[in-house]
């Protein structure tokens, strides 16, 4: 006779224990959703539940950031060629004044060579020496200037003497009392000069002339009486 246990053929129960960790200790992967313990811990979706992302929607968020991400890039690299720029320009400025300062000095020592070389005293050794310090200071960016017979230019040159000539057409430099000295756009030393302007007399007395010319070619009411 076959017997059977009372418990036979029945299921038997036990307690069921669902791994719930977010990270797959066997893979170390962010899960979608709470698994268990058997499994991957990957769970079919539910009846009702929100469908995953779309591949598509993905892309497009990320081409977003990268958009977002180079225009911080070039923002970024806009504010470093303005600063670029700017320190260059500082460093241009403070070497020009730095230089300027230093060649103001040298001004006067450069007057008397100039002297001396317009009264022919510049020879021998002298010489090689003015000569050096000029070749010197042009290379360092000190540009001597002023002419006779150049437009005069109030930002330029100082007026020390006045006075009219009926040989200019504008007002010009007659004669350098003092040279003047630059370097680049910033003057040291404006130009000390004589100023010549247009002699307005000489121009009325230019058109009195015509006129009595004028009178003079036309024949009298006298000559023409005689005439005939």
């Amino acid at each position: 006779m076959v017997t059977t246990s009372p418990n036979e053929g029945e299921e038997r129960e036990g307690p069921v224990i669902r791994d719930k960790r977010r990270i797959d200790p066997e893979t170390g992967k962010v899960r979608e959703s709470g698994g268990t313990s058997g499994g991957t811990g990957e769970q079919p979706a539910a009846p009702g539940s929100p469908a995953a992302p779309a591949e598509g929607d993905a892309d497009s968020s990320l081409k977003t950031q990268l958009a977002e991400r180079l225009a911080d890039l070039q923002r970024l690299k806009a504010e470093y060629d303005n600063y670029r720029k700017r320190v260059e320009r500082d460093r241009v400025a403070v070497r020009e004044q730095a230089l300027g300062q230093v060649l103001q000095e040298l001004l006067p020592v450069l007057d008397d060579i100039g002297r001396a070389r317009d009264h022919d005293e510049l020879t021998g050794g002298f010489k090689s020496v003015g000569d050096r310090l000029e070749s010197v200071t042009g290379k360092l960016g000190l540009e001597r200037y002023g002419a006779k017979g150049e437009p005069f230019d109030p930002t330029v040159h100082e007026a020390l003497m006045h006075a009219y000539s009926a040989d200019v057409t504008e007002t010009s430099v007659a004669d350098v009392l003092q040279p003047g000295y630059r370097i680049g756009e910033r003057v040291l030393r404006p130009a000390r000069v004589a100023v010549a302007e247009p002699d307005p007399n000489a121009e009325s007395a230019a058109q009195s002339d015509g006129q009595a010319d004028a009178s003079d070619a036309t024949p009298s009411s006298d000559e023409k009486t005689d005439d005939e």
